[in-house]
């Protein structure tokens, strides 16, 4: 498939688009996966482990799931995984018996510093020579699609 055709239709360049974050997706999910592997992580891991961290107070695995853009049982199956190992723990919930608050524990603290202090230069090395100005447009562009996606499965 051509690539850099300037009379393409904007669906024709959205669709390379989405073929080019596919094969980003790949690319950070194993780039991730390598940086973290030694602390016992995975990028997926490492994902609900950041969800958790960055969220303002424990949440159950359902909003978790829906803050990532992924499916609650994937992200209960890790939720479980990282409870044998004590890196989280569950609270009750007041607001629903079934629905535990997931949350790190001290162990789940010091294993996201670590894979955050990782990733920061990480990320510097990588945005060298990129224009911050593109990066932040990309974003918008990003995040403008996800939420047309979302809300196609609203209607």
């Amino acid at each position: 498939m051509k690539t850099n055709r300037s009379s393409e239709q904007p669906a024709d360049a959205l669709t390379l688009l989405i073929l080019e974050v596919f094969r980003l997706n790949g690319t950070l999910i194993a780039s991730g996966d390598r940086l973290v592997a030694d602390l016992g992580l995975t990028s997926a891991r490492w994902q609900v482990l950041g969800a958790i961290a960055l969220s303002e107070a424990a949440e159950p695995v359902a909003r978790l799931a829906r803050s990532m853009g992924l499916h609650r049982q994937g992200v209960q199956r890790i939720v479980n995984e990282l409870k044998a190992e004590g890196i989280v723990a569950l609270d009750d919930n007041p607001h629903h018996r079934r629905a535990r608050l997931v949350r790190l524990t001290k162990k789940g603290e010091a294993l996201y510093r670590e894979a955050d202090r990782r990733q920061k230069p990480w990320a510097k090395d990588l945005a060298k020579g990129l224009d911050a100005k593109a990066i932040v447009a990309a974003h918008r562009l990003l995040q403008s699609l996800r939420e047309r996606i979302e809300q196609t499965f609203d209607e």
